[in-house]
């Protein structure tokens, strides 16, 4: 295999939404501690978490909405690799920093010249990798197995960056942490968004799952994993 065996790792709603609602101001990871009902059971989605492969790809727009840019002090080295694929960029200087100072390693990956990780490319730990136009992903998996040795990976990235992964064949594994509530909304991000298939002629992009493990946890949240079967067959 040429490139990390990857898992998507997620916490959604029982219709599937990864957010609250369609604004920044809105995210699960600030709300769901207000809901009676569902906080009760949340920091075992953390748990979880912690659990995790030890190489983490994220996105600069979901870490800058849950406070990434934000003055960090006494921040633990973790022995977490963070990726961060970040092209606006979402991240500033200070959230650089936060991931420079708590990473064992971070990866930059963008398209942007200036993004504020170049002015510290000399740092030990930070890894930039850069493509000048469009980040070529099924290339980028490519290189991360062979160039740095990244065996498996969990992706926690926004509904438009998985879409892209789950069409290019690039999610191995799901692990979804349900929790038990019902959000709505046809603007809210869900755990897979990007442009809708719109003829027959792309039902290869759907991909069929095979159930692998339901544990029901405390407080009526639901741990689910699947593998991806990434052939689809049409008959």
């Amino acid at each position: 295999m040429d490139k990390p065996i990857t898992t998507l790792f997620m916490l959604v709603s029982v219709d599937g939404k990864i957010s609250t609602g369609c604004t920044d101001k809105l995210d699960v990871d600030k709300d769901f501690p207000k809901i009676t009902g569902i906080k009760e059971g949340l920091q075992q989605y953390y748990d979880i978490e912690k659990t995790t492969d030890l190489y983490s790809l994220n996105s600069g727009l979901v870490q800058a909405k849950v406070g990434a840019n934000k003055p960090q002090k006494n921040i633990a080295k973790l022995p977490v690799r963070f990726l961060i694929i970040d092209n606006k960029p979402h991240l500033n200087k200070i959230g650089v920093d936060n991931f420079i100072r708590k990473s064992k390693k971070l990866f930059i990956i963008t398209t942007n010249k200036n993004h504020p990780a170049f002015s510290r490319k000399d740092t030990d730990n930070l890894e930039i990798i850069y493509y000048p136009k469009k980040i070529d992903f099924v290339d980028l998996f490519r290189k991360l197995k062979q160039d740095f040795g990244v065996k498996r990976m969990t992706i926690q990235t926004g509904g438009t960056l998985n879409a892209i992964f789950l069409r290019e064949k690039l999610i191995n594994k799901l692990s979804i942490v349900v929790a038990p509530t019902l959000i709505g909304g046809k603007d809210t991000p869900s755990l897979i968004d990007g442009k809708s298939l719109s003829s027959i002629r792309e039902l290869p992009n759907v991909k069929a799952l095979k159930l692998k493990s339901v544990k029901k946890l405390n407080d009526s949240y639901l741990h689910l994993k699947y593998d991806v079967i990434n052939d689809t067959k049409i008959n």
